[in-house]
C-alpha cells in the first residue's frame, strides 16, 4: 500500500512539475505578453486587417485572385474587392483581409509564392487641411487615426503669423503684401508672356491627387475626368482642398488665375471628407494614372516614412513611366532635416515655399535628406522654391480665397510644368520631356536667392521664362545637381563654406544627384575623375561612391574629400572639376547608346591642420532615428511631435550648435563609423550627444585607452531613459493593428553606462524637469536624467528638480508638500591624461524643441575637455566630490529584453567595420590597430541573434520580411537608394501563436506522460490479479 501510494505521488508530482515548467517557459521566453507589463491592453477582439500583396508581374485582378486561392488554401484570409476605375487594367497587387491570429502564418504562406514580391499592411494616411492648420499625427501626446504623417495643411492666408526657430528669439509676422492686390502669382512668373505666344497648357494631362473637385465648376474649362478611389460614394470636393490646388494650376477666374487654363484636369479623389487615405487607394490610383498616360501629377501630401516600400516604389514606377511628379516638401520648417516623402525622392520635383520678398517661408521644410544618415550624407532638397504665402485659388463652388503652405507652392510649380509641357509640340513631347529633363530645365533655369542656403532653397526660385528657353533648345543629356560646390559662396554653400578642408580630417562628403534626361535607365561608363586646375589641386584626394544603375532618371554621386598629408601646412584655394560619363540605351529608332559627360565644378578652401585641442569629433554612428524604429522625442513636454525623425545630425537639427562651434573657432568633424575608426591623437574632444545605439566591446576598450593614455577629452550629453515611462508611451495603432512602444528612451542610458563604467560614471532613470541657474545663466532642464555614479575628486553639480518619471511621479504624490530633491546633472572629471564631462540633457543643444540653449555650457565643457581650462564656477570647491557617489549595478537602468534591438541597431548582431565615411586608410577594416575579425555585439538579456534570420525570431516580428527588400532591389535594376531602406514598417511585436506553442507542447507532454504511467499501472494490476488467481487455483 505504501509503495502504491508513493508511486501515485511520484506520478502526480512529475506531471505537476512539467505543468509548472510550461508556465515558467512562457514567462521567461515571452515576458511582455503579461498584462502587468503594460498600462494599456489591446482590444480583446481585433478585426481582420487589410494587407497589400505585391506581385512581380501585372495581371488581371481575377487572375491574381485565382492564383492566391489556388496556392493558399488555408482559412483565415479573404480577397477584398476593389471597385474603382483601375480594375479595367492589369494590376500588380492584391488586397486581402487577414485574421489577426493567423497573420504571421498567412503572410509567410503568401511570401513563399513565386510570383509574390512582398506583403505589407495597408497603411493609412491622414492629414489636416484648412481649418486644422498644421495638425499632425499626434495631438496632446495621443496618436490620431492614420499613418504617421507631418503637418501638410494649408493655413489661411489672412493675418497669418509664423515663428522662426525658437532659438532666435525673433517673431516675424507675415501680413498680406500690397503686391497681392495688384498682381497675380501668374504674372510674377511671366506666364502672360507664354500665353501671348499661344501656350496655355493645351493637351497636357494633369493628374491632381487630392480631395476631388465639383462637376461644372465655373473656374475650369477642361475637367476631363473625375475618379473616386475612397470608400465614400462621391466625386465631389467637400473640403475645398483639391479645388484650390486645381485653381492654382488651371483656374480661369480673373481674380485667381491659374498657370495653364487649357490643361486637361483629371481629379483623383484619394482623400475622404475625414481626410483619410490608404496606401492601397494610392496604388490603384497610381496604376490608373500610368494606364491612362498622365503627363504631370501633383501630390500635396507627405510624411517622414520613406520606408513605406509599396508607396515609395510605386512613385518610382510612376516617374519611370514618364509621368512628371511634383510634390510639396513639407510644412515642418524652420527646422532642418524635415523633408517629407515623396518630395524627398530624387525622381520627384520637391517644392519649398517663399514669400513675396524672396525669403524662405518659415513653414517650409529644410533639408538635407535623411535617408542616408547616420552612415552617409544627405542630398540637396528642395529642388526649387516658389511663392507659397497668400496665394489665390478657387473655392469649392465659386469665388477665390488665399492660402499659404508648401502645398500651395507645389501646384504653382505643377502649373508652370504644365505650361512648359505645352511648349513642346505634342508629337515630340515624349522624346524630349521626362522627369529628368524637366527637372534639369527647372533647376538650371532657377534664380538663386541671395540669403538662403542650398538646403533651404535648392536651386532657387523657379523661373518660368528661363526654363522655357532651356526647353526650346533642349537635347537629351545628363547633368549634376548641384553643379557647383564653391566654398567662397556663403551662405548658399553652407555648411561646406563654414569650415575649410585640412589634412588629417575625416572625409567631407558632398552628395549630388545625377539627372539623366537621356533615358529612364542609365549607367556610369567609367569611374569619375578629378581634374585639378593647378598643381595645388593634387593635394586633394577624392574617393567616389555612386549609383551602379541610374534609375528612374536619377542617381547619386558622392564625393569623399580629403587633403593629403603633404598638405598639412597648405593654405589657399583648390579649384577644378569632376567629370563622369553617363550612357543610356538607344532610344527607339536609334542604333547607338546615348552618352553624356557630367561636370561638377569645385572651388575649395584649405587651411593648415588645426591644433588638436580645437578639433572636435561628433559621433553620428551611434544615432538611431525614425524610421524604422519608434525613437521617441527627447523632450516629453512636446506633445504633438513625439518621434525623433530630424536626423540628429550636425547639419540638421544641430545646425545652430554647429554654427556656434565654428564661431568659437572649433573645427567639427563627423564620425559615421565605430570608435575604432578614428585616431584619438588628432582630436581634443569626442562629443557624444543624444545617442540611442549600443557599443562594440572593442569600442569601449579603445575609448578607455584613448581617454586615459592618449589624453582624449570626452563630452557626453545624455537624455531621459525610464522603462516604465516608455511603456506608458506605448500605443495601439489602429492601422497596423500592432503595439508601438519606444525601442529606447531619449538616449540609450544602459549603453552609455557600459561605455562610462571604466571611469566610475553612470546615469540614472529619473526624468527631471525644471529651471535652474548656473554661472549666471538661466537654463531649462527638459526631460533630462540624473547622475547616480561619480568618482571621488570630480566636480558634481546638483539642482532641485521634480522627477516626472512613472516611479518618480508616484513618489511625488506620496510625498506631496515636500521640497524638490537635489539631483546631480553635471559632472566634470580628470582621469589619467584625459578629461570627461557628462550632462544629463541634450535638448538644450537640439534646435528641434529647444526652450533655452546651453551653448555657453558646451563652450565651458570643451574648454575643459580639450584644453584643461577650468571655469571657476564649474570647478568651485563646493562642487568637488569628497566621496564617491555610488549605487549598486543592479539599481542602474536596465535594457528592455522584449524588443529585438538588432532590427534598428548598427551594432547589435552586426560586424564591426569602418565605412566609407572614415579615413581612406581604414575603409573596410576593423579600424586602427585592429587586425582581427571583430565579433558581433551581444547584449545582456538578449538572444544571440543570427542577422540573416533576425526577422524570423519570435521576439519582434515585423509584417514584412527582410527578403522583400532584396526582391525590390533586384526589381528596380539595382537602384542604390534601396540600400537605405534598412527597416520594416512595424516597430513593436505582435502577439502570435508561437508565444504559447512551446508551453502547450510541454504541458501536453506532461499529460501524455501521466497517461502512460496510468496505462502501465493498469497492466500491472491485471498481472497481479492473474497471478493471484493462479496461486489460488494451485494450492
Amino acid at each position: 500500500m505504501t509503495r502504491r501510494l508513493t508511486s501515485q505521488i511520484s506520478i502526480f508530482a512529475l506531471s505537476f512539475l512539467l505543468l509548472l515548467l510550461s508556465f515558467f517557459v512562457n514567462q521567461i521566453l515571452y515576458p511582455y505578453t503579461r498584462n502587468s507589463t503594460s498600462p494599456v491592453s489591446a482590444p480583446e477582439k481585433t478585426a481582420p486587417t487589410n494587407h497589400i500583396v505585391r506581385f512581380f508581374q501585372y495581371k488581371k485582378a481575377q487572375e491574381l485572385r485565382e492564383y492566391l486561392e489556388r496556392n493558399v488554401k488555408s482559412n483565415g484570409w479573404k480577397w477584398v474587392e476593389r471597385h474603382n476605375p483601375a480594375m479595367k487594367f492589369p494590376t500588380d497587387f492584391a488586397l486581402v483581409s487577414i485574421e489577426e491570429r493567423l497573420k504571421e502564418f498567412l503572410v509567410g504562406e503568401f511570401e513563399k509564392l513565386e510570383l509574390v514580391k512582398d506583403v505589407s499592411l495597408d497603411l493609412s494616411y491622414q492629414r489636416g487641411v484648412l481649418e486644422e492648420k498644421g495638425a499632425g499625427a499626434f495631438v496632446d501626446g495621443k496618436k490620431r487615426p492614420g499613418k504617421i504623417f507631418t503637418a501638410m495643411s494649408f493655413g489661411e492666408g489672412e493675418n497669418s503669423t509664423a515663428t522662426v526657430a525658437n532659438t532666435s528669439g525673433v517673431r516675424i509676422s507675415w501680413r498680406r503684401n500690397l503686391m497681392m492686390q495688384k498682381s497675380q502669382v501668374t504674372s510674377l512668373f511671366g506666364a502672360d508672356a507664354l500665353w501671348s505666344k499661344g501656350y496655355t497648357g493645351a493637351k497636357v494631362k494633369m493628374a491632381i491627387f487630392d480631395t476631388g473637385i465639383r462637376a461644372n465648376h465655373p473656374h475650369f474649362r477642361n475637367i476631363k475626368e473625375r475618379t473616386n478611389w475612397t470608400n465614400e460614394d462621391t466625386l465631389n470636393d467637400n473640403l475645398g482642398h483639391g479645388t484650390f490646388v486645381a485653381g492654382v494650376i488651371a483656374g480661369q477666374d480673373a481674380e485667381c488665375l491659374g498657370f495653364a487654363p487649357d490643361t486637361e484636369i483629371y481629379a483623383f479623389r484619394v482623400f475622404t471628407d475625414a481626410q483619410v487615405s490608404y496606401t492601397s487607394w494610392f496604388l490603384d490610383a497610381f496604376n490608373y494614372a500610368i494606364a491612362t498616360k498622365m503627363d504631370v501629377l501633383n501630390l500635396s501630401i507627405g510624411g517622414p516614412d520613406y520606408l513605406d516600400l509599396p508607396f515609395v516604389e510605386k512613385v518610382w514606377e510612376i516617374t519611370a513611366n514618364n509621368i512628371i511628379m511634383v510634390s510639396a516638401i513639407g510644412n515642418d520648417g524652420p527646422l532642418y532635416g524635415t523633408l517629407n516623402n515623396p518630395a524627398d525622392q530624387s525622381d520627384v520635383i520637391g517644392v519649398g515655399g517663399i514669400d513675396y520678398s524672396d525669403h524662405i517661408a518659415s513653414f517650409s521644410s529644410r533639408g538635407m535628406s535623411t535617408w542616408e544618415i547616420p552612415h552617409g550624407y544627405g542630398r540637396v532638397k528642395p529642388d526649387v522654391v516658389a511663392y507659397g504665402r497668400e496665394i489665390m485659388g478657387s473655392k469649392i463652388s465659386t469665388g477665390c480665397k488665399s492660402l499659404s503652405g508648401t502645398s500651395v507652392a507645389s501646384p504653382v510649380v505643377a502649373g508652370i510644368v504644365c505650361l512648359l509641357v505645352s511648349v513642346i509640340p505634342e508629337k515630340n513631347r515624349k522624346e524630349i520631356l521626362n522627369p529628368g529633363s524637366m527637372k534639369q530645365a527647372l533647376v538650371e533655369g532657377a534664380s538663386k536667392l541671395s540669403g538662403p542656403n542650398m538646403y533651404e532653397q535648392g536651386a532657387g526660385r523657379v523661373d518660368l521664362l528661363e526654363s522655357y528657353q532651356i526647353l526650346k533648345s533642349y537635347k537629351p543629356r545628363a547633368s549634376i545637381f548641384p553643379s557647383v560646390l564653391d566654398y567662397m559662396d556663403c551662405p548658399y554653400s553652407w555648411p561646406f563654406c563654414r569650415q575649410p578642408l585640412y589634412a588629417g580630417a575625416m572625409p567631407v562628403i558632398f552628395n549630388v544627384t545625377i539627372l539623366n534626361g537621356m533615358g529612364v535607365i542609365g549607367y556610369v561608363e567609367s569611374p569619375p575623375v578629378w581634374h585639378p586646375s593647378s598643381e595645388e589641386g593634387n593635394l586633394l584626394s577624392i574617393h567616389f561612391t555612386y549609383s551602379d544603375v541610374i534609375w528612374p532618371w536619377t542617381g547619386y554621386l558622392a564625393l569623399h574629400m580629403q587633403i593629403k598629408e603633404e598638405g598639412v601646412h597648405f593654405s589657399g584655394e583648390i579649384e577644378g572639376n569632376v567629370t563622369v560619363d553617363i550612357y543610356s540605351p538607344p532610344a527607339p529608332g536609334e542604333k547607338n547608346s546615348r552618352k553624356s559627360t557630367c561636370v561638377l565644378f569645385l572651388k575649395l578652401k584649405v587651411v593648415p591642420t588645426p591644433q588638436r585641442s580645437m578639433r572636435i569629433l561628433w559621433d553620428q554612428f551611434h544615432s538611431i532615428k525614425y524610421p524604422p524604429g519608434y525613437i521617441p522625442r527627447d523632450s516629453l513636454d512636446v506633445r504633438n511631435d513625439i518621434l525623433d525623425w530630424h536626423g540628429d545630425h550636425l547639419h540638421t537639427n544641430f545646425h545652430i550648435m554647429f554654427n556656434m562651434l565654428r564661431d568659437a573657432g572649433y573645427y567639427v568633424e563627423t564620425l559615421g563609423s565605430p570608435f575604432t575608426c578614428f585616431d584619438a591623437n588628432k582630436y581634443g574632444t569626442l562629443l557624444l550627444v543624444d545617442l540611442e545605439d549600443e557599443y562594440f566591446a572593442e569600442e569601449m576598450t579603445k575609448l578607455k585607452n584613448d581617454v586615459i593614455n592618449n589624453g582624449l577629452g570626452l563630452a557626453v550629453f545624455a537624455d531621459w531613459y525610464n522603462v516604465d515611462s516608455m511603456m506608458k508611451m506605448k500605443f495601439f495603432d489602429d492601422n497596423t493593428r500592432s503595439w508601438w512602444t519606444p525601442v529606447t528612451g531619449g538616449a540609450n542610458v544602459p549603453a552609455l553606462n557600459d561605455l562610462l563604467a571604466p571611469f566610475g560614471i553612470a546615469f540614472g532613470d529619473k526624468i527631471l524637469n525644471g529651471d535652474f541657474v548656473i554661472n549666471g545663466e538661466q537654463s531649462r532642464y527638459a526631460s533630462g536624467t540624473d547622475i547616480v555614479k561619480f568618482p571621488e575628486g570630480g566636480y558634481l553639480h546638483s539642482f532641485p528638480f521634480l522627477d516626472s518619471s512613472e516611479s518618480g511621479a508616484t513618489q511625488n504624490v506620496l510625498l506631496s508638500g515636500m521640497s524638490k530633491a537635489d539631483s546631480p546633472i553635471l559632472g566634470l572629471l580628470e582621469v589619467g591624461g584625459g578629461r570627461i564631462a557628462v550632462y544629463g540633457d541634450s535638448n538644450c543643444l537640439d534646435s528641434s524643441h529647444m526652450v533655452t540653449n546651453c551653448y555657453w555650457l558646451l563652450k565651458k565643457i570643451l574648454d575643459f575637455t580639450a584644453r584643461n581650462v577650468r571655469d571657476p564656477v564649474l570647478f568651485s570647491d563646493s562642487s568637488r566630490q569628497d566621496k564617491t557617489l555610488h549605487v549598486d549595478d543592479n539599481q542602474l537602468p536596465s535594457r528592455r529584453t522584449d524588443v529585438n534591438f538588432s532590427t534598428y541597431s548598427a551594432v547589435v548582431s552586426k560586424e564591426l567595420i569602418c565605412g566609407s565615411d572614415s579615413r581612406f586608410e581604414v575603409w573596410g577594416t576593423k579600424g586602427y590597430d585592429l587586425h582581427v575579425r571583430g565579433r558581433n555585439r551581444r547584449l545582456p538579456g538578449y538572444a544571440d541573434i543570427d542577422v540573416g534570420r533576425v526577422l524570423n525570431s519570435s521576439l519582434d516580428i515585423p509584417v514584412k520580411k527582410s527578403g522583400s527588400i532584396k526582391k525590390s532591389d533586384d526589381n528596380s535594376s539595382g537602384n542604390k537608394y534601396l540600400g537605405y531602406l534598412y527597416g520594416d514598417d512595424l516597430d513593436f511585436p505582435e502577439l502570435v501563436a508561437s508565444h504559447w506553442l512551446i508551453p502547450a507542447i510541454v504541458a501536453l507532454s506532461g499529460l501524455l506522460l501521466l497517461w502512460s504511467f496510468w496505462k502501465i499501472r493498469q497492466k500491472r494490476r491485471r498481472r497481479r490479479k492473474g497471478a493471484a488467481s493462479s496461486r489460488s487455483a494451485n494450492p
